[in-house]
């Protein structure tokens, strides 16, 4: 039995057609065969400033004939040619995406404005009563016979419709049972509570120093079998990002692809890239991630702020984290990109500092279903905190932030860090001795949601003497050390060398935290 069958409808105008997603989805769309995918394009030549004569010349329906699409262009105010198109669109399973260009008026029945861009803003307004007039309309929100005519017995047929479908689903589950199953924990959005999945991620081993995006390599495959529904993908980057799922079979059209991959290869196009993960968020059943190198986010901030807005569970995963990328250089150094992430209300921003902590970011990430979360990994190695137990680390990520190191005498400081440079705070306090403690902050909003009572154990109010160390901007840091506190970041671009000549250049090192500290005690 076939049970889904659906197609996916977008309506675009000429503006959203400039936008340079508009390419880097089309071409992905065509080349992967996406041929339940149609897009009806309101052509009536209308950008908001000018009439669109005024900034584009292109022939838009070429254009995504070249890419690969179908494209039929129509009178968009004939509504048999509208109907005929779609619906020969629904069936044609031809391997090709679908472009409907419908010519339009904008404005059309209202005179004074008709077919120009006074009718995409407000200029029209003050004509909406008169045209409403001579189309009959009496009251505000009415609504005529006619389109009450058009539309008398389409419930009927569509229930009969839906009914229909709900016998075959009806038989199709019983006849796939398990399939059946999978598919209600999909669309229920359940996945295994974080206990059981750190019950199924093994630890690491805790002698051996590696990059949190190789801990990243090994934890997203466990998480997959765990949650099937979690989907993978990278810009063009799978071989850096290390983000791969083994077992998950890539998707496509073509070379070993198929649609039931788990592992998408979006090119080049990390707006597209977040754009499509968006799309497979909203259709509810599954969790997509996508990754890239950090500072190369910035081609999808929109599309980041588009999951944090509407609370869907998307996950980034943003490799080669700061200067410590080394010879690539300042444009490939992140240095302002993680703070600039953790401004985005509902965004879970989690800079894990060794391969446990990475496990625990990764449970976050696979747990939440009110939004989205970056996952920002190391290029670099980085040590293995076995003097923290296991359990600690990875516990405490969910929380946001937890105590490190406890001191064990009279607080006198409280070192906070990050990622990768959690391991110089705990190096320099073993140094300075009994009065400082050590506190993780992997993630800030989440800690910022624990009660007051958890964030008052681990940073007690009375001790004011605090210090905050991070590979970046600082700025987020100064709500923790407050005004008689220190932050040790990078306020400024960095350069090519090797990246720990670049980290010490910057003052990212043991000794340095602990000359910092020294001069607060």
């Amino acid at each position: 039995q076939t049970i889904f069958d659906s197609v996916s409808v977008a309506l675009c105008g000429d503006g959203c057609l400039q936008e340079g997603i508009s390419h880097e989805g089309a071409c992905f769309a065509a080349h992967e065969g996406l041929d339940n995918l149609i897009i009806v394009y309101d052509s009536n030549d209308v950008t908001l400033d000018k009439m669109a004569e005024y900034t584009q010349s292109e022939d838009t329906a070429a254009r995504y004939e070249a890419y690969g699409w179908e494209v039929v262009t129509i009178d968009g105010h004939d509504l048999a040619a509208i109907k005929k198109t779609m619906d020969g669109f629904r069936s044609a399973k031809n391997g090709k995406p679908k472009l409907l260009v419908a010519k339009t008026i904008i404005g059309k029945g209202i005179d004074e404005v008709a077919g120009t861009n006074a009718a995409h803003g407000e200029a029209g307004v003050a004509y909406v009563a008169d045209a409403k007039e001579k189309l009959g309309l009496k009251e505000p929100w009415e609504v005529s016979s006619d389109t009450r005519d058009f539309f008398k017995g389409v419930t009927t047929a569509k229930t009969e419709v839906y009914n229909k479908w709900q016998d075959t689903f009806k038989a199709w589950k019983g006849a796939n049972k398990d399939l059946a199953k999978k598919l209600d924990t999909f669309v229920k959005g359940e996945v295994p509570s974080a206990e059981e999945m750190f019950k199924g991620i093994p630890e690491f081993d805790q002698d051996a120093d590696i990059a949190t995006r190789e801990a990243g390599s090994v934890v997203i495959n466990p998480v997959a079998d765990l949650v099937p529904q979690f989907l993978s993908g990278s810009a063009d980057l799978h071989g850096s990002n290390k983000n791969y799922i083994k077992t998950g079979g890539n998707f496509g059209r073509g070379f070993d692809k198929t649609y039931t991959g788990k592992n998408f290869y979006f090119g080049i196009r990390e707006h597209a890239m977040g754009a499509i993960m968006n799309g497979v968020a909203f259709h509810g059943m599954f969790r997509p991630s996508g990754a890239t190198f950090l500072v190369f986010v910035c081609y999808m901030r929109a599309t980041i702020r588009v999951a944090a807005l509407a609370e869907i569970p998307t996950t980034y995963i943003l490799t080669h984290d700061s200067i410590g990328v080394g010879e690539d250089g300042p444009t490939h150094q992140p240095v302002e990109t993680v703070s600039s992430l953790r401004v985005f209300p509902n965004l879970d921003v989690m800079r894990p500092a060794d391969p446990e902590e990475t496990v625990g970011a990764y449970v976050h990430s696979a747990q939440r279903k009110d939004g989205p979360t970056a996952l920002i990994l190391t290029r670099q190695n980085v040590r293995t905190l076995k003097e923290i137990p296991v359990k600690t680390r990875r516990e405490g990520v969910l929380k946001g932030g937890y105590v490190a190191k406890k001191e064990t005498g009279d607080l006198k400081l409280v070192i906070m860090a990050a990622g990768s440079e959690l391991q110089w705070a705990m190096d320099a306090a073993k140094e300075i001795g009994d009065g400082v403690r050590v506190v993780s902050m992997p993630c800030m909003s989440v800690f910022d949601k624990q009660d007051q009572k958890y964030r008052d154990e681990v940073l007690p109010p009375a001790c004011r003497n605090r210090m905050a160390m991070e590979a970046g901007v600082g700025s987020p840091w100064y709500k923790y050390v407050g005004l008689d506190g220190k932050v040790v970041g990078v306020e400024k671009f960095g350069f090519s060398a090797p990246g720990d000549i670049v980290m010490k250049e910057f003052g990212m090192t043991a000794e340095n935290c602990l000359k910092e500290a020294k001069a607060m005690m």
